[in-house]
């Protein structure tokens, strides 16, 4: 017998998530402009290399939202388990942009190498791109907080994105402080090729988790066994459960489990069971959607979450 919490509407919180993705487009062009400047009053390869990358955040940024957006949208007779996915599609998307951008500026790395030019006011570049680097500090942390909060994946991907492009500037920053002191001017091209392998880096790390959601990867183990200690500690009168799957897609966490009962036991008391288990689940994670199925004794296996 199974029961189930149908699949939830449109949370308030993925809302919340598409304007976070909104103002993140609008930091990523005065960044990007401000990176540019910086390029642009200096003629330093290894401020280029960060400028282009900022060309990557807009990209993601807009991916991003766009996926968000799509997420919004509650569950339908197309799609029963929700929209929640796409922002796994946008962080793989932004994934493989870092990666192209990393190419990219290995490229123009390569060909300073070969022909290092010197640079021009440092100080000042210095200054734009340090004032840059600071925006995109500051927001880095509110997205990543606000997308914990609000369980996004799309916004906590596009948070560490930020905070790899500020760790990589700072290292730059203080490389291209350099150039001018020491006259080395091999050390401009060989800074923006670090930065392309940093980001490349990322870019395969941000890759391979959001693979991990799209292929349904279970939770880290302190959540599977907090739902495991939930579970046991409000199943009274049931004499197992087993085969418990969690898996998240986008902010709704899906969860699965056999309950199984012993045989005389009324199905009206057998029902009462399975509510009070998914009530219990519903206080420790919001946007959880429960299936439980409800199995005579002969069926215990003696394994999985094991009621006393």
């Amino acid at each position: 017998m199974p029961s189930s919490i149908p699949a939830p509407p449109a949370s308030p919180g993925l809302n919340r998530s598409v304007r976070f993705g909104l103002i993140s487009i609008g930091v990523g062009v005065v960044v990007l402009g401000t990176k540019f400047l910086a390029w642009w009053v200096t003629g330093s390869v290894a401020l280029y290399s960060d400028a282009l990358e900022s060309i990557i955040n807009v990209v993601a940024a807009c991916a991003a939202t766009l996926a968000l957006h799509v997420s919004s949208r509650p569950a339908d007779a197309d799609h029963p388990y929700g929209h929640g996915k796409a922002e796994y599609l946008s962080a793989v998307l932004e994934g493989v942009l870092i990666i192209l951008a990393a190419l990219s500026i290995l490229r123009e790395a390569y060909g300073g190498l070969l022909n290092p030019q010197p640079v021009e006011a440092p100080l000042l570049g210095v200054a734009i791109n340090g004032a840059a680097s600071a925006i995109n500090g500051i927001w880095a942390t509110v997205l990543v907080r606000q997308g914990r909060a609000l369980r996004s994946p799309a916004l906590v991907a596009s948070g560490k994105h930020l905070f790899t492009d500020v760790l990589t500037s700072a290292g730059v920053l203080a490389g291209f402080a350099l150039v001018p002191l020491t006259g080395w001017l091999w050390l401009d091209p060989a800074l923006a090729g670090l930065v392309a392998l940093n980001i490349l880096w990322s870019g395969s790390g941000l890759v391979r988790e959001s693979v991990g959601g799209l292929m349904d990867a279970a939770p880290d183990a302190a959540t599977l066994k907090r739902l495991r200690t939930v579970i046991a500690a409000h199943a009274e009168g049931a004499i197992e459960v087993h085969e418990l799957r969690v898996r998240h897609v986008g902010s709704t966490t899906f969860l699965e489990c056999h309950v199984v009962m012993p045989g005389e036991v009324p199905l009206r008391e057998a029902h009462a069971v399975s509510e009070r288990i998914e009530a219990a689940l519903r206080e420790e994670a919001e946007e959880l959607v429960v299936t439980i199925h409800m199995e005579p004794e002969e069926e215990a296996q003696h394994r999985g979450v094991l009621v006393l």
